[in-house]
């Protein structure tokens, strides 16, 4: 299976789905998380990762195709989602997948004051969106929660998990 992950960071989930996969493509807009990213790589020695700095909302879509594409908690940080799914969509395989885990939609206290990011997502909201994308058999459920008790306001956040197919 070839897979991007869009929005990598310095590549926690990649690292843990990466002896399941045949290729994966690391993609984010940060030089200094693709720097960190690079020598873990080079330092466990994984032949299957490469890393590429990517903006889908900006730059041309890479010549590459995918049967999985995943993102943890990066889609709150992306202005144009419509945009960015419509470039997914273009990206992934005929009967590939889209996986997005992020927030539900909350109050602003996650990351607070001065934050230009979305406040997470309405559900009916962001599926709508992915299937005006091209999405097809669009599928939530609740991964997980983030507790933070010294927020100013909601302290119970939870993250989704969306599966939608091409």
């Amino acid at each position: 299976m070839q897979a991007l992950e869009y929005g990598c960071g310095t590549g926690l989930l990649g690292f843990a789905l990466q002896p399941d996969l045949g290729h994966l493509d690391l993609a984010d807009t940060s030089p200094g998380m693709l720097a960190v990213l690079d020598q873990k790589i080079e330092a466990t020695g994984a032949r299957n990762m490469r890393t590429m700095k990517l903006d889908l909302t900006a730059d041309s879509l890479p010549p590459e195709s995918y049967d999985l594409v995943f993102s943890m908690m990066a889609f709150h940080h992306i202005a144009d989602i419509d945009r960015l799914l419509r470039s997914l969509y273009a990206l992934i395989a005929t009967r590939g997948y889209l996986c997005v885990a992020d927030l539900d939609a909350e109050d602003g206290s996650f990351h607070g004051s001065g934050f230009t990011g979305h406040n997470g997502f309405d559900r009916d909201d962001l599926k709508r969106r992915t299937v005006a994308a091209g999405f097809r058999n669009v599928r939530f459920s609740t991964a997980f929660r983030i507790t933070k008790d010294d927020s100013p306001g909601q302290t119970d956040f939870p993250v989704f998990l969306m599966v939608a197919e091409k």
